[in-house]
Parts: C-alpha cells; sequence; structure tokens
C-alpha cells in the first residue's frame, strides 16, 4: 500500500517522534523538518500530500512559508499549527487559503483526524453521494408514476437538478451515466403529461403560472412598494443554469421569493417571450396587434416590438410610473447601461433582455470551438458560470445592488441538449425550428410528437385554416429528408427549443433583494 508523504515543519521537530511514530504506524510517512526555507526547498524537489506547519519559527515565520507555499503549489493542503490564539494570526492564515488550523498542544488523534479530513475529504463525500443517491433512485422511480399536477412535475424536476449537480462532482462518471436514463424517463413520461394536460391550462386557473401571466401576477405586485425595480429577462436560462450562477449573485443580493413556472409553446423567444411583455397568449397577440405579430414563415424579426408590447400592458395595469426596456446583445450596450443605471433609479420598472446564453446554445452548432467547450450538460452549466463570474451582466447585478434596485431574474424558456433525430415532410411555408413546425402539410412520426390540429386550444395563432402545430418530445429534433445525414450529424448534441422537455418548459422567477 502507498504511504501518505506527510511533510511537518517546526523548529521543536525533535519533540514530535512520539507523533511521528503514531502517523506511521497507520500508513503515513512523515519527513521531518525544522525550518521554513529548507521546507520549501524540499516541496520543490519532493512530492507531498500534505504540511503540517508550524506557525512561531525563528528566520522565515509560518505565514511567510505559507504565502510561498501558496504561490508554487496552491492547492497544496497546509495545517497549521501554532501556540498562539491572536485572531490576527488566524485570520492571516484562513485567508492564506489553509487546510485547518489546530492550537498547541496538540495529540496525535487530533493531527490524524485532521489528516483524514482533508485527504479523505473528497472519497468520503464521493461515497456518501453515491449512498444517498442510491436510496434516492428507487424513490424517483416510484414517485414517477405518481406525478399527477404540474406542481408535482415541478418538485420533481428540483429533485432531479439536485442530483445531477451533486453527482456531477464525482470522478466516476458511472453514477451520472445511470441518472441520465432515469431523467430520460422522466421527460417521456413529462411529454405525455403535457400532451394530455397542456389545453386545459387556458380554460381556468387550475394550471400553473404561464408566461403571458408572468408580468400581471409577479412582476406587477412587486412594483406596488415603489422601489426601483429591474426585471432581467435572461434569454433561454435553464433552471440548472440558474442554480450555478445563484451562489455568485447571492452575495449581493438575498432572496424574497423564488418559484418556478411554464413556458407556453413553443418555447422559443418568438412565442414565451413576446407572451411575458405583452401579458398575452400568442392568440391574444396576433389578435389586438396584428402589425407587432410575424407568422413562422414571414421575413423579419419575431420580437421587435417587446417595448411597444410592456408599455400596452402596463397601460393596461394602469401603471403611471416612468418605464424603460432594454435588449444587451453586445458589451458595450451592457457597459452604457451600467454607466447610467443610477438614472433610472427614478423609475417604476427597468425591463433588460439579456442575450448572451442563448448566443451560446445556438452557436453550439455553428461553431466547433462551443462544441467543445459544452460537450454535455456538465460542461454548458460550468461554462455559463465561468462566463458569468467575469460577465458584464454580473457588474450590472452588482451595480444594482449598490444603487438599492428591487432585482426580477426570470427567462423565456430553457433549452435540451437533442441526440435523436425524427423525419418530417412539409411544404415551403413550415416553421424552420428544429423542435417544433408549424403549417399546412406535415408528415410525421406521432410516437415523437404532441400533434396539435387546431392551434386555438392552445391559444396560437393559425398561419391558415388547415395549418397545426407538432412539438418534438423528449430529445427529438426535426429533420428532413433532403440531405438527411448531413443535418442529423449537424445538429445532433446540440441546443434547441420550442418542443417539450422538463428543461425547455420549467423556468425560474426570482424576487432579489440588495443585501443592506
Amino acid at each position: 500500500m502507498n504511504r501518505i508523504k506527510v511533510l511537518w515543519v517546526d523548529d521543536e521537530i525533535e519533540m514530535l517522534k512520539p507523533h511521528f511514530i503514531f502517523l506511521e504506524d497507520r500508513g503515513y510517512e512523515v519527513v521531518p523538518c525544522n525550518n521554513g526555507q529548507d521546507a520549501l526547498d524540499l516541496i520543490k524537489e519532493n512530492i507531498y500530500e500534505i504540511i503540517l506547519l508550524d506557525e512561531n519559527m525563528p528566520g522565515l515565520n509560518g505565514l511567510e512559508t505559507l504565502q510561498e507555499i501558496k504561490i508554487s503549489n496552491p492547492l497544496l493542503p497546509v495545517i497549521m499549527i501554532t501556540k498562539n490564539e491572536e485572531e490576527h494570526i488566524m485570520e492571516n492564515a484562513i485567508g492564506a487559503k489553509i487546510s485547518d488550523y489546530l492550537i498547541k498542544p496538540v495529540n496525535p488523534n487530533q493531527i490524524l483526524l485532521s489528516l483524514k479530513k482533508i485527504l479523505n475529504h473528497k472519497n468520503l463525500v464521493d461515497k456518501k453521494t453515491i449512498q444517498n443517491y442510491q436510496k434516492e433512485f428507487g424513490r424517483l422511480s416510484i414517485s414517477l408514476n405518481s406525478l399527477a399536477t404540474h406542481q408535482d412535475w415541478i418538485n420533481h424536476f428540483e429533485k432531479l437538478i439536485f442530483w445531477e449537480l451533486e453527482l456531477e462532482k464525482l470522478e466516476d462518471s458511472s453514477m451520472l451515466e445511470i441518472f441520465e436514463s432515469q431523467k430520460k424517463e422522466a421527460n417521456a413520461l413529462f411529454s405525455k403529461f403535457i400532451e394530455k394536460n397542456y389545453s386545459s391550462w387556458f380554460k381556468d386557473d387550475t394550471g400553473p403560472l404561464l408566461s403571458h401571466e408572468i408580468f400581471k401576477k409577479m412582476v406587477f405586485p412587486k412594483l406596488k412598494q415603489h422601489k426601483p425595480t429591474i426585471l432581467l429577462v435572461i434569454d433561454n436560462l435553464r433552471l440548472d443554469q440558474w442554480k450555478t450562477i445563484r451562489t455568485e449573485i447571492l452575495n449581493y443580493y438575498r432572496i424574497v421569493d423564488e418559484v418556478n413556472y411554464y413556458s407556453i409553446l413553443p418555447t422559443t423567444t418568438q412565442y414565451s417571450r413576446n407572451s411575458i411583455f405583452a401579458g398575452m397568449t400568442p392568440l391574444d397577440i396576433q389578435k389586438q396587434f396584428p402589425n407587432w405579430w410575424k407568422h413562422d414563415y414571414e421575413d423579419g424579426g419575431k420580437n421587435l416590438h417587446e417595448e411597444n408590447l410592456l408599455k400596452a400592458q402596463c397601460d393596461n395595469l394602469d401603471f403611471k410610473r416612468p418605464i424603460s426596456y432594454h435588449k444587451i446583445t453586445q458589451l458595450n450596450q451592457s457597459e452604457q447601461l451600467i454607466k447610467n443605471l443610477q438614472n433610472h433609479s427614478h423609475e417604476g420598472l427597468t425591463a433588460i433582455v439579456y442575450n448572451f446564453i442563448d448566443m451560446i446554445s445556438h452557436a453550439k452548432s455553428e461553431m466547433e470551438v462551443i462544441k467543445e467547450l459544452a460537450p454535455d450538460n456538465r460542461a454548458y452549466r460550468s461554462l455559463t458560470q465561468s462566463w458569468f463570474k467575469s460577465s458584464s451582466l454580473k457588474n450590472l447585478i452588482i451595480k444594482a445592488a449598490k444603487l438599492d434596485f428591487q432585482l426580477l431574474i426570470t427567462t423565456d424558456h430553457g433549452t435540451i441538449n437533442v441526440d435523436r433525430p425524427s423525419t418530417v415532410i412539409s411544404d415551403k411555408e413550415t416553421s424552420m425550428n428544429l423542435r417544433y413546425k408549424t403549417g399546412k402539410s406535415l408528415t410525421f412520426n406521432k410516437d415523437q410528437v404532441f400533434d396539435c390540429k387546431e392551434p386555438k386550444s392552445l391559444n396560437l395563432p393559425s398561419i391558415s385554416i388547415n395549418s397545426r402545430f407538432i412539438f418534438a418530445k423528449q430529445d427529438y429534433y426535426f429533420i428532413y429528408k433532403n440531405n438527411y445525414n448531413h443535418f442529423v450529424n449537424l445538429f445532433r448534441n446540440s441546443y434547441q427549443h420550442g418542443g417539450i422537455s422538463l428543461e425547455e418548459m420549467i423556468v425560474p422567477f426570482v424576487v432579489l433583494s440588495p443585501h443592506k
């Protein structure tokens, strides 16, 4: 068995021989050293798994030695041992990222426990995570067949995300592979649930919170507090992505309320985000504002009138305070808004659409570098998190907190990593989206789609009397027969939205207040 190599640095090292014997009997190899400079030389020449470091030594003291260690070996764990209990010593050591802090006199068991805690922490956590998931696996599988309401599915999806984020921390990916099969099963049943229940949600108040209700039920009540408020709509932000950036935002804001709602179908900007700003279903937008609505087959932008729709909704709700709308697609736009944010503090609402995550999602099918950076969901979340930490969006949130803005964060829809092609035959006026189609003549695999022959039943506008909507279920994506293999390979393992999946439909709405 390989012995764990420990470097122990102490100017009274000879007095610690009983400790060495104790540790060596338990599988450790202890290398003694009596000063900081020799320790740094040893670290350069040898590999140690952990350092035990005395704080009070002549010459190069413990804190100075610690600083040099962290410069050359930032990940090498160090346990600081000291007689000094002064607060500033402890603060300096902790600030230098020590792994543990022990006060002399220390007994051998203290040392042993500290070593085990640090060196075995990852293995212990991994083992416990696997054990807990194995217990939960059965419960999740059993409960899957009894999910009857929209809230049941939200709760189940929250649990799935929790376990996905936990299992991805494991070095062994086998449990994550088991989880992926469980999530696929969930999406299959969720698609059936949506197919059976979705149309009824528009008929009464028994359904979930939907895109077109967000402003009236969630945003508008918060505006009555007369605090300057930012509504931040991060395009294409999945619930799991929100979980990854949430911690960073909580450095500046605290959560007042956090709910999940359902994006309407199709889960695309044209439909879901327009509905948020209009406070209407797509059918009602098309009826009331025909000049602001374009059908899928028509040329031109499909979401060019969000500001107009927002102002019309505010007028309808008799909201009299000033509002502004900002769509951020470029860095300079964000920087300009940050610079001028104080000028918006008198407004009742500052609405901001932030497009970067959506751009990453779409770029995966177009740019090889994004395919390399985000080959799977784990990497996609990691990319989102890394981007956010140094993004202008984070700077905007920091500035908003300083100016005491109330912050409302949401999205229009999520996205799913598609894997299975589904062939569609259609005419020229059919929409081009890979997760839904609308048109007059559609031939498709009935098992792979939700077929809506009457768009009005889903509060969707019709292109013509005979037009219908079809939505891809689970991780299917629509492909035409022409040049089939090329497009199958081009879009497989890409992020798409517009269809039916947990990832696309169940999305966050969060109310935050700045730290005082």
